[in-house]
């Protein structure tokens, strides 16, 4: 089973701990592509790295810490990347075989790694998935040239769990071959007989429901065996008619 997490925009800055290094794995040069037009960006004028980042003037901040991308320290990933998901999700507390299964079955879509583990060393940044980067065009783009085979071959044969927002979903879709193995999760807040799609709600839940699965341990091989796995986990599930880019699941929660 592959959990496909999306990034969150809040993230920790380690104090310590070796520079960035993007390494020489099948991602390395598309990495590369991405940082090096982000520091370009923010060594340049403010305003215009400010305005094009889509940030605030008060987040001025986060373009000079852009700026210096390659001389930050880095620690794992799971460290770095915080918010209403991962704070629900609690990666680091989990207990030693839980967190094993985290690392083996996690991945992160990131608007500068394309795809990372929680156990990779990433340096913090600023970068949205919607932005469109000089001498790079958009983000999105970017990724979606160069990350079919690194999801494909993380997926194996196994089940694929898409949790992430819709923003980091164009970043990769499945190949209709995969498509059957691909099950995406909304969540449904329901009140008063009314549902709505939540973010708060949302983001919580997800996290939650990734750490229960990475507590349970069991490895649904198909959709209808994880909407199974999740009854069972004590969620209240409904599928939906499958289509191109898989089955979708609606989680249903009533209270955070």
């Amino acid at each position: 089973m592959l959990i496909l997490l999306p990034p969150s925009e809040g993230k920790a800055g380690p104090r310590r701990g070796r520079p960035l290094d993007l390494g020489v794995g099948p991602l390395a040069d598309a990495r590369r592509a991405v940082v090096d037009a982000l520091v370009d960006l923010c060594r340049g004028p403010e305003p215009a790295a400010i305005t094009t980042l889509g940030l605030g003037p008060t987040q001025a901040d986060d373009v000079r810490r852009n700026a210096r991308l390659p001389d930050l320290p880095t620690a794992p990933a799971e460290r770095v990347y915080t918010g209403v998901l991962y704070g629900a999700l609690g990666l680091t507390s989990l207990d030693a075989s839980a967190h094993r299964r985290a690392l083996s079955r996690v991945a992160i879509v990131s608007s500068l790694y394309g795809v990372v583990r929680p156990g990779e060393r990433i340096a913090p940044y600023r970068l949205g998935g919607g932005v469109t980067l000089p001498g790079l065009g958009g983000v999105a783009a970017h990724w979606r040239a160069h990350l079919d085979p690194v999801v494909g071959g993380l997926a194996g044969r196994g089940l694929v769990v898409d949790l992430r927002s819709s923003t980091y979903a164009a970043f990769w879709r499945p190949t209709a071959d995969l498509a059957p193995r691909v099950v995406t999760v909304r969540v449904l807040h329901e009140v008063d007989g009314k549902r709505q799609v939540v973010s708060h709600f949302n983001k919580a839940t997800k996290g939650r429901l990734v750490r229960a699965l990475l507590e349970d341990g069991r490895d649904a091989r198909t959709p209808a065996a994880f909407a199974t796995l999740l009854d069972d986990l004590g969620w209240q599930v409904e599928a939906a008619p499958r289509t191109a880019q898989g089955t979708r699941l609606d989680v249903v929660v009533r209270a955070l």
